[in-house]
């Protein structure tokens, strides 16, 4: 069962889980490609009359495909950012700033959901 998050609680604590919605592959160079079904009443409807494609595909960099691995809906958000941080080390600073924007932005686009 979910229990709600709360403003209060610690954000490095909270579980990433990846939507069952959701495929994703390994594309060659190593890389994360999402792939999004576009199955909603209006996407059939514009589909319709535009020749949209059933699906979306976005491409992560290895920073977000680095991350996207990582996330197993066990270990928690500060386990994943360990693996970015042992990944990449400086290259990717300043750190938190943008591996919690990051996280917010999956969350945000129901890529996951972050559970206690």
């Amino acid at each position: 069962m979910k229990r709600k998050i709360k403003k209060d609680d610690n954000f490095l604590e909270l579980v990433p889980k990846k939507s069952k919605k959701i495929q994703w592959i390994e594309l060659e160079n190593g890389n994360v490609q999402i792939i999004i079904p576009r199955d909603g009443i209006l996407d059939k409807i514009v589909r319709a009359f535009f020749k949209t494609p059933e699906v979306m595909r976005i491409d992560l960099d290895k920073y977000g495909s680095c991350i996207w691995k990582a996330i197993d809906d066990k270990k928690n958000i500060e386990a994943v950012g360990q693996i970015l941080k042992r990944e990449f080390g400086d290259e990717i600073e300043p750190f938190y700033q943008r591996f919690g924007t990051y996280i917010n932005i999956l969350r945000n686009n129901h890529f996951i959901t972050l559970e206690k």
